[in-house]
């Protein structure tokens, strides 16, 4: 009971904290991409540290973090490891749903840091006009993030690898650095309870530009799950999720 009231505190704190934080940074924001990088570092930082006292969740980075031009294909399994990956990288740029966009606070953030918003179906256009901007000056390189599998999967589940990020390895040419996580097993996509314990992101071994195609994705493939499975092992509830522990 106690953990379902701190976990219902925690998520109300977080929810007062981004409109609150938003409106502090706006007036830098507004006209600076660094005052918009800084305002949601802040908001991802204070929601990092504040699960660690609030609800008992610590939240783990390791491996190595890369500062460079990359690709960063990640397992998505939560909007923790969201905000543990933006908070670890240096100049993160997600490719995000159009819908988001116009989300209050999120989407104008999101804008002024010129992440990538794709319309379903849409993707390959979006990563076109991306690469020709960046060419042109008119953007900046960073950690593009993607999800390869194009949505938010389940601890445990196994979902199909989509062909964009593949497509966007051959395009882009940088090499990548693949992410695994156990996130979902304390913050789920629905419901209120976080569960305590240690939350990871891990910066897995990156693959260098020029694979095949195929090669490329039996590679992400293969460091993603067996490296998330891992991690979900590590929390001690992998039962849950229809794994051994």
């Amino acid at each position: 009971m106690l953990q379902w009231i701190r976990s219902i505190l925690f998520i109300i704190q977080a929810t007062i904290t981004l409109p609150l934080i938003g409106l502090v940074f706006a007036p830098w924001a507004m006209f600076s991409k660094r005052g918009a990088y800084a305002a949601c570092h802040t908001y991802a930082g204070w929601v990092i540290w504040s699960a660690g006292w609030m609800i008992n969740l610590r939240c783990e980075v390791r491996g190595e973090v890369p500062e460079g031009a990359c690709i960063v294909p990640s397992k998505h399994q939560s909007f923790l490891d969201i905000l543990m990956i933006f908070h670890a990288l240096p100049a993160a740029k997600f490719v995000m749903k159009n819908q988001l966009r116009w989300s209050p606070v999120l989407g104008q953030y999101a804008t002024k840091m010129q992440m990538v918003f794709v319309d379903r179906g849409k993707r390959g256009a979006a990563i076109t006009k991306m690469l020709a901007d960046v060419e042109a000056g008119q953007r900046e390189p960073g950690q593009l993030v993607i999800y390869p599998q194009g949505t938010r999967s389940p601890p445990g589940s196994k979902m199909p690898y989509k062909v964009g990020t593949a497509v966007l390895y051959e395009q882009l040419g940088q090499p990548c650095y693949p992410v695994a996580t156990n996130a979902g097993v304390f913050w789920p996509r629905r419901g209120l309870y976080r569960r305590p314990g240690v939350a990871v992101v891990e910066f897995l071994e990156p693959i260098p530009a020029g694979l095949e195609r195929d090669a490329f994705v039996a590679k992400l493939e293969q460091q993603i799950e067996t490296a998330s499975d891992a991690l979900l092992a590590e929390t001690g509830v992998a039962h849950l999720y229809g794994q051994d522990k």
